[in-house]
């Protein structure tokens, strides 16, 4: 797994139902805890819910020798390390973290059949939600018996926000129903669409586009639309253009903590669609849906470059990625979003495109921008890319891949809502990463201080008061309230205790997750209660 980060430029009615667990322990109710439900009690659940309760097991279970799981089974395993590393192996189950870190090598199929393969690390249960009322009777049952709550949908995070030990999962993946309206409200009149919780990006774009319409997604097709993406902030190849993902919602539906399914929107329960529109994912409610706005189709120009830099000096390659990054500032002032990595020697650019525009067009932005520069022999606007590219460098130096998405996402007016302020003046997001080894836990120990202690703070230095994308964050950022969630954070709070009093969601540096602290064997207590 890449240990990545993002550096950006950068009180309630509670319902009869869960009234019933008011008592609050201090620490969620763990497998094998005498307040763990009994076998008939959670087949008694599975029932009220229609026999939507799944049973976790583990998908690399079938590399091991573990009787509690089946027979070992060599071909399944050899055909499931082929696939391990692609998103749709891990997004399909209701279980299965796509970041491996957060397994903690329980189960690992690069390991020998004779290795642990335990549940232990992993959800014990997940619900496979269908509508309003399977989160409901989840959620009072999971308060009933004090019970770690989830929310995941395509689990795409790495963060570990999507899992835990000994937790329950409202798994949201298949609800993909999707409405095509015309939306009125004081803020909005024009197309939009209504998108289910479990609608992937690829799905919302191909609806979109038979209608000959576009819709903000992912650069990562297979993420949720609604789901934690937005409700992080989200960017995509049209951010430039229409602005951050948590811009497009123009409504909410949702479960609360307390079990009302609620209509959230600027006009209603204004305050918890300012957190959920980029006050981050798995915090505030259940989402159930989510309306977003639509946009006429049109022309798009795209390119892709590749650079072999083996065969020069370091000095240039280096000089030649600057020199690009800098170029490519007024394509994205005009709407244009490029996506650029450098591994090792190789820079790629995987694509720049430019929305409404031609191939033309996007060549003479790029052209001109170069003759204007070696004419005057000066940066375009970047006040500190010499230091920049001297960090990327020195950073690439240590086996780290880097990755930059160069946007501007606030050509358009934002509207209000919890986005971290950071983004409205970024230049560029970066991404770093380290290789993951999937048979030595003490080299990506070893390799994940390395990323917090060193190769983050080198670009830290050159942005501070900045921020970081919290949906792609460093899970052991020390200063995280600040950095992912900027100025914004203590009214956050404060609508995560209206809304959550129970603090039935937690999720890792979520909002009000400092209250809270997961044990080594996963319990998660209340910090301080010394159990």
């Amino acid at each position: 797994m890449a240990q990545a980060t993002r550096l950006v430029l950068f009180l309630i009615t509670l319902l009869p139902g869960i009234q019933a667990g008011l008592s609050s322990p201090s620490c969620r109710c763990f497998p094998g805890d005498a307040c763990w439900p009994s076998v008939k009690q959670w087949s008694d659940f599975n029932a009220t819910i229609g026999g939507r309760l799944i049973s976790t097991t583990p998908l690399g279970s079938v590399c091991h020798t573990s009787k509690a799981f089946g027979a070992y089974d060599a071909r399944a395993c050899a055909d499931l390390k082929t696939v391990w590393p692609l998103p749709a192996t891990h997004y399909e189950t209701a279980w299965s973290p796509m970041q491996a870190w957060f397994t903690n090598f329980s189960c690992n199929p690069f390991l020998p059949p004779d290795a642990p393969c335990t549940t232990d690390p992993f959800v014990r249960y997940a619900v496979n939600v269908s509508s309003a009322v399977d989160v409901r009777k989840t959620l009072a049952f999971t308060s009933r018996h004090n019970i770690r709550v989830v929310i995941r949908n395509t689990g795409h995070d790495y963060l570990g926000k999507s899992t835990g030990p000994g937790a329950v999962v409202l798994w949201t993946y298949h609800l993909k129903h999707m409405e095509s309206l015309h939306y009125t409200s004081p803020v909005y009149s024009g197309p939009a669409m209504r998108v289910g919780a479990g609608v992937q990006g690829f799905e919302a774009m191909a609806a979109a586009h038979a209608r000959n319409k576009l819709i903000l997604t992912g650069n990562c097709p297979t993420i949720g639309v609604t789901s934690g993406y937005s409700q992080g902030g989200g960017h995509g190849q049209l951010a430039s253009l229409f602005g951050l993902a948590a811009d497009q919602i123009l409504e909410w539906e949702v479960v609360s903590a307390a079990g009302e399914l609620l209509t959230v929107s600027p006009e209603k329960h204004p305050d918890l669609y300012w957190a959920l529109a980029g006050g981050g994912g798995g915090t505030y409610a259940v989402v159930l849906s989510g309306v977003v706005k639509v946009y006429p189709e049109r022309r798009t120009a795209t390119a892709t470059l590749t650079f072999d830099g083996s065969e020069v000096d370091p000095r240039v390659f280096w000089d030649v990625i600057q020199h690009f990054v800098v170029a490519v500032l007024p394509v994205v002032d005009a709407g244009g979003v490029a996506v650029w990595a450098v591994i090792e020697d190789s820079f790629s650019v995987t694509p720049i495109t430019l929305p409404g525009g031609t191939r033309e067009q996007l060549q003479s932005h790029l052209q001109s921008t170069v003759e204007l520069l070696k004419r005057h022999k000066i940066p375009y606007v970047n006040h500190n890319a010499t230091a920049l590219f001297s960090a990327l460098r020195s950073i690439a130096a240590d086996d780290a891949v880097i990755s930059g998405i160069s946007m501007n996402v606030s050509r358009t007016q934002p509207p209000n809502n919890a986005v971290n302020p950071a983004w409205r003046n970024s230049a560029i997001s970066v991404t770093l990463g380290t290789t993951y080894n999937y048979t030595d836990r003490a080299v990506d120990v070893q390799r994940q201080e390395l990323m917090t202690k060193e190769l983050l703070p080198r670009l830290e230095l050159l942005t501070p008061g900045s921020g970081a994308y919290l949906n792609e964050g460093d899970f052991n950022q020390p200063d995280w309230q600040r950095v992912f969630y900027g100025r914004n954070y203590p009214r956050l709070e404060a609508i995560k205790v209206r809304y959550d009093p129970r603090d039935m969601f937690y999720a890792r540096t979520a909002v009000g997750s400092e209250r809270w602290v997961e044990r080594k064997d996963g319990r998660l207590c209340r910090r301080g209660s010394g159990i």
